[in-house]
């Protein structure tokens, strides 16, 4: 096993004091958004070894049997297909969404073929691998996420006179949602640029007036003058409408896979998700908008919101919640609060994270290590599994085989 450090990126959406807190640093007034704990190369974490600190890829590149397993290698190559994050966001992050691994391969491929630099700002695809996540809330979270029924949504617009209210309110009126959903999102990211000012400005400056005057307002229309207070003139803010307004309570969760659109709005949470840094984003950013390209990669069906439970098996640890949404790449293990007694997998790798309290991890192979808050590790397939014990709450990312309970 080997102790991690792990890197922050400081976008301008994050917390400033709530991943400070988690690692037991003073907060030093700059945002610190997410927190990465595995060997994604846009952020990877620094393993301690005994030949000194050893960044995490190169870590696997050295020995990736024994640090990931036959099965992982197999699957996945020689690579960590998951990636761990601890998520605070004290302002909404953009509205955005994922492609399949089909889309990724073929448009990563299209752009190294064109030769357009991976950092590129109007780069669409740094990776050829989908991103399915799950977002497991700490604390109450805030979240749009997947598209309602445009039915509702035009209920909402009905009372609104304005010239871009009415225009969605023809696209929301087609008989087939999905059609109605396509033709109203279409409409708000392809709004010409020497209009979209005004047309959006009217739109919520009709939804402020109605507040004004006492009209009750839904949570969607509260939802658009929130978002458009802090991005102005942003047709995104406007297309919260067509979504699902959710609010995680600690220890749920939410699976997002291919396609739904989404977007975080306030709060803390741990994120496990296939390791891949491919975000299509709609708006409510200053980041490139690719109309095209996302409009192809979005599922315009109506879909219940994706919650997601924990799997409970034989014999399953009190206070243990195992996370297995069906994708191969990951699998999320929550573990208290409170008294922590739990044994994870062996022959795959498994990054593990102390979010409070205390712990002692006990490797298969007999090694002993003591876990506090803020504090994380990797335990390599070769461990032959760790067993955990102690008082907190504890997170774990693995692989997602269902073989394993």
């Amino acid at each position: 096993m080997h102790r991690l450090t792990n890197q922050v990126r400081p976008y301008a959406w994050g917390s400033r004091a709530a991943i400070p807190r988690m690692l037991g640093r003073e907060p030093d007034g700059r945002p610190q958004a997410e927190l990465w704990l595995g060997a994604h190369h846009g952020a990877p974490s620094t393993l301690c070894t005994e030949d000194g600190p050893v960044p995490f890829d190169d870590y696997i590149c050295a020995g990736p049997k024994d640090a990931l397993g036959e099965w992982t290698v197999q699957r996945f190559g020689e690579r960590l297909p998951f990636l761990l994050k601890v998520l605070a966001a004290e302002e909404p992050l953009s509205l955005q969404v994922h492609p399949d691994a089909a889309r990724a391969r073929a448009g990563f491929a299209a752009e190294e073929a064109a030769g357009i630099p991976i950092g590129a700002p109007h780069r669409n695809y740094r990776d050829p691998h989908h991103k399915p996540e799950l977002v497991f809330a700490l604390e109450p979270f805030e979240a749009l996420c997947g598209f309602r029924d445009p039915a509702d949504a035009h209920a909402d617009l009905r009372e609104l006179d304005c010239e871009l209210a009415r225009a969605l309110c023809c696209d929301l009126a087609h008989a087939a949602p999905h059609i109605a959903l396509r033709a109203a999102l279409t409409r708000l990211l392809t709004l010409p640029a020497a209009h979209r000012g005004r047309l959006v400005g009217g739109f919520v400056a009709e939804c402020e007036e109605r507040a004004a005057e006492g009209i009750p307002e839904g949570l969607h229309t509260s939802t658009v003058i929130e978002l458009a207070r802090r991005y102005p003139g942003d047709p995104g803010a406007v297309a919260a409408l067509l979504l699902n307004r959710v609010t995680l309570q600690p220890g749920e969760a939410l699976f997002l896979p291919a396609g739904n659109v989404h977007a975080y709005l306030h709060g803390v949470a741990v994120e496990v998700m296939a390791s891949s840094d491919n975000v299509l984003r709609a708006g409510l950013t200053g980041k490139h908008v690719d109309p095209v390209e996302l409009l192809d990669v979005v599922d315009f069906s109506v879909l219940p919101i994706p919650y997601t439970h924990p799997v409970h098996t034989d014999g399953q640890e009190l206070g243990r919640s195992d996370f297995r949404p069906g994708v191969p790449e990951f699998a999320l293990v929550a573990l208290g609060p409170g008294a922590i007694g739990a044994d994870l997998p062996g022959d795959v790798p498994v990054v593990v994270l102390a979010l409070e309290g205390r712990a002692v991890l006990r490797a298969g192979t007999g090694q002993q290590m003591s876990l506090g808050r803020g504090e994380s590790v990797f335990v390599p397939a070769e461990a032959g599994g760790v067993r955990i014990d102690g008082h907190g709450r504890i997170v774990a990312a693995t692989v997602g085989d269902d073989d394993w309970a």
